[in-house]
């Protein structure tokens, strides 16, 4: 075959010459009658208003199948402003046209025989038309566009059906209204990441995934009526290992309302390691929040601890304490402590009373360390306002404050559990049940890890919290006179008071050693005086022998999902039939847009300041702003 000649149409027409006219119909016949094997191919090149446009269409040119062809003449229609309309699409042609009318331009394509691959029979490439003026274009459907931000997407969940609309306006010149971007980005998960409804069949593979991954593993899901998703419950070995060998005998319990489109509520139960932070020990799915289900819970957690619960100390558990938690916590740890999240117990006093003076002297009472200093407080609040008592009344003291919760924290007084839980319903509340705890564990992985080789390079005795709070404490006992009772009784004496140290038991008359764990100032100073490291007297799930010990095993990967069998024998350990069809809950997300709910994080180590102005006494302001005259 000779060489490929491109002739602009615009310039076969020129000015109108007889010469140009005769050049056209030459080569309209040739497209028209066919061409010989030795005759030279010519490709009509397209041209809008008489510029020339680079369109990657030419006769011969094959396509894969018929969906392909569409998807690449919407995609030349877009990028060139022009419109199409379909004439013909069947299984075995495809025929399109320019929308303006008397517009030659059009295309002919057809099945090849014996194959499956359509080509390009007929090419009128000439526009007449002035193509689409508006920003607006047919062609630019859901589906294009969820092609159009597929990758976008895959690297950026987070990306908002706003800024698709923005970035297809500066990209493509054409405006799609927000509904079409936002179920263009929906299109282009579910292609991504699959559907939400496939994410609830997968659930029976995906715990046998994880069992099989990481032996000694708990995944198992329960289904209610109709065989509809009701409740998953995940923890891994490595964070069962973890808790039971080197954390403290402290649990968080919180739980976040899900977004996506079959919502539900995302429960976890969390421990702390040795450096203050949070380690998650136990994740569950469920349809609602219902008592009922905080009791499966708390039913699965004393299952997953067995029989070490018995030769643990006395569990300290924090949370909201909701009805359900408590009815929960009772049934499942009768003997454990359960106490008051300090974040929700001052936020409800904030928004009962609205008086910051009132508040801070609260938070007086929080910290206080004896059951005087605590009463002396309160006196305090109930001059300001006498249903300070009430409000007591209902939320009991020994369940929160410093001085009488009986529970071991260690300085641990509110739950971090909760941002966590925030930021994953944040970022997962567009994934199937099964990407979202694949997101879950994946995170995770990646702080045990990171943890994991932090703690291998530490070289001291405590973790760099522990390590910190002693050398205070240590430059603090400068100030004090020690008087030696006996060999482990001191009497530490300052200008405040007197406290009384016994460095065998670890007590300390001002409470502090008992509460955080690591000796305090009064403590450090009888053991320096005896020549002994302080260090080596805080509890030992502070050291960096425990950090270790807690991400000493591996949370492994679970296989692509390709590789997952497509379907299981028996049953998939947690009592569920892995051949069951397993369908997503009856709950479903309410149309518009949902609300946003904005997570107050405050300061709880102290209290803000209140101004108080000293002209006119009163709070809020300060004496150059008071209105009173001077």
């Amino acid at each position: 075959m000779g060489d490929q000649v491109l002739v602009s149409v615009d310039e076969m027409l020129g000015s109108g010459s007889d010469t140009n006219r005769q050049v056209l119909e030459s080569v309209r016949e040739m497209l028209g009658s066919g061409l010989d094997s030795n005759d030279q191919q010519v490709t009509v090149v397209p041209s809008l208003n008489g510029v020339l446009i680079d369109q990657p269409l030419a006769i011969g040119q094959e396509f894969p199948d018929v969906d392909t062809c569409r998807r690449t003449l919407k995609e030349i229609a877009i990028s060139l402003h022009f419109e199409i309309r379909i004439v013909k699409s069947d299984r075995s042609r495809f025929i399109a046209k320019c929308s303006k009318e008397g517009c030659p331009w059009r295309v002919h394509v057809s099945k090849c025989p014996g194959v499956p691959t359509f080509t390009i029979r007929t090419l009128h490439g000439e526009h007449t038309c002035e193509g689409v003026q508006s920003l607006h274009h047919q062609q630019a459907s859901v589906g294009w566009v969820a092609r159009s931000v597929e990758s976008r997407v895959r690297d950026n969940p987070q990306y908002k059906p706003k800024e698709i609309l923005q970035d297809i306006r500066s990209q493509h010149g054409v405006a799609v209204s927000y509904m079409q971007a936002w179920r263009g980005k929906e299109r282009s998960m579910a292609a991504l990441h699959g559907t939400f409804e496939e994410g609830y069949q997968l659930l029976p593979a995906y715990c046998e995934q994880i069992r099989k991954t990481n032996p000694g593993s708990i995944a198992s899901i329960a289904t209610g009526q109709e065989n509809c998703f009701q409740r998953l419950f995940i923890s891994y070995r490595a964070a069962i290992y973890g808790f039971l060998n080197a954390c403290r005998p402290l649990l968080e319990l919180d739980r976040v309302h899900l977004k996506g489109k079959y919502l539900g509520l995302l429960f976890c139960a969390a421990a702390v390691d040795a450096n203050d932070t949070l380690f998650p020990l136990a994740i569950a799915v469920v349809d609602v929040e219902s008592d009922e289900n905080w009791m499966w819970f708390m039913s699965e957690l004393r299952k997953l601890l067995g029989v070490n619960t018995d030769s643990m100390p006395r569990l300290t558990i924090l949370s909201e304490r909701s009805a359900g938690m408590v009815e929960a916590v009772e049934t499942h740890f009768p003997t454990a402590f359960h106490g008051y999240c300090l974040r929700y117990i001052s936020e409800n006093f904030r928004d009962t009373f609205k008086n910051s003076k009132l508040v801070n002297i609260f938070w007086n009472a929080v910290y206080a360390l004896t059951t005087s200093e605590f009463e002396s407080k309160v006196s305090e609040m109930v001059d300001i306002s006498q249903d300070v008592l009430q409000w007591f009344h209902h939320y009991n003291p020994q369940q929160w404050a410093v001085a009488f919760f009986e529970g071991l924290r260690y300085g641990h007084f509110s739950l971090g559990i909760t941002e966590v839980l925030y930021n994953w319903a944040l970022e997962c509340h567009e994934l199937p049940v099964v990407q979202m705890m694949e997101h879950i564990r994946q995170q995770v992985t990646s702080w045990s890890n990171d943890r994991r080789n932090m703690g291998m390079r530490w070289t001291s005795i405590l973790v760099p919290s522990a390590e910190k709070r002693i050398s205070e404490a240590i430059a603090d006992a400068r100030c004090y006179k020690v008087l030696r009772a006996n060999e482990i009784e001191f009497e530490i004496v300052s200008t405040e008071r007197t406290n009384i140290v016994d460095i065998r038991s670890r007590v300390c008359s001002c409470r502090r050693w008992q509460l955080f764990g690591v000796p305090c100032a009064h403590a450090a100073a009888a053991l320096i005086s005896c020549g002994q490291n302080a260090q080596l007297f805080a509890e030992p799930c502070f050291t960096v022998h425990s950090y270790r010990e807690t991400y000493s095993q591996m949370i492994y990967p679970i296989p692509d999902r390709s590789l997952w069998n497509e379907a299981g024998e028996g049953t998939d350990g947690g009592g569920a039939n892995v051949d069951i069809i397993i369908r997503p809950p009856k709950t479903r997300r309410p149309p518009g847009r949902p609300k946003k709910k904005v997570l107050r994080i405050e300061s709880f180590k102290r209290p803000k300041r209140v101004v108080q102005c000293g002209r006119c006494h009163m709070l809020g302001h300060s004496q150059k702003k008071c209105s009173l005259p001077s």
